[in-house]
């Protein structure tokens, strides 16, 4: 298994400190939920017992998300989780998670597939533009999502939606002079 296929493998130590075992330096949740915003998975273990706690830290990463108002997940799907926990769902409920996720990564993949393949009207004037505007767009509208790397920062962003906008506009202009 190569180094970029393999979990990264970090570290508990009795202190409850982190350590970053290809680095050898110590980590915190926020590196964690770096290496895995960047496509990198990871296993968090305890040094002294051997226990897996990835899922232990996943869980406490998403709860600091959450209750600094970054709300992914809506009340009534947080609600569902809950209840799941003590009704005969509970054996349904992660097969179900791990495809929608599964669904939405591919349709995330296929969308951007779809924008850089060759497309029919690439003989128009202008469609280059317009793919390089539509890639812009949805790199724009997917930042943050799982699975889509951006390292763009919200003002960059800002700047490549008023670009779109106004390339936009001037190719609806040139669309309707060539209709006339």
């Amino acid at each position: 298994m190569s180094d970029d296929t393999k979990p990264l493998l970090i570290k508990r130590y009795a202190s409850r400190r982190l350590y970053n075992t290809e680095t050898s330096d110590y980590v915190t949740l926020e590196d964690i939920a770096g290496f895995i915003r960047a496509g990198r998975e990871v296993q968090i273990v305890d040094l002294k017992s051997g226990d897996d706690l990835t899922r232990q830290y996943l869980l406490q990463i998403i709860a600091e998300h959450e209750s600094r108002g970054e709300n992914v997940l809506p009340l009534d799907v947080l609600t569902d989780l809950v209840r799941s926990y003590t009704t005969q769902a509970q054996s349904v409920v992660p097969q179900f998670l791990a495809m929608s996720f599964e669904m939405l990564r591919e349709g995330q993949s296929k969308m951007m597939e779809n924008m850089t393949r060759a497309h029919p009207m690439a003989a128009m004037p202008g469609f280059e533009e317009m793919q390089r505007q539509q890639q812009a767009f949805m790199k724009t509208m997917m930042a943050g999502w799982p699975g889509i790397s951006s390292n763009a920062d919200s003002k960059e962003n800002e700047d490549d939606l008023d670009d779109i906008k106004k390339q936009l506009a001037e190719l609806q202009q040139k669309l309707s002079k060539m209709n006339k």
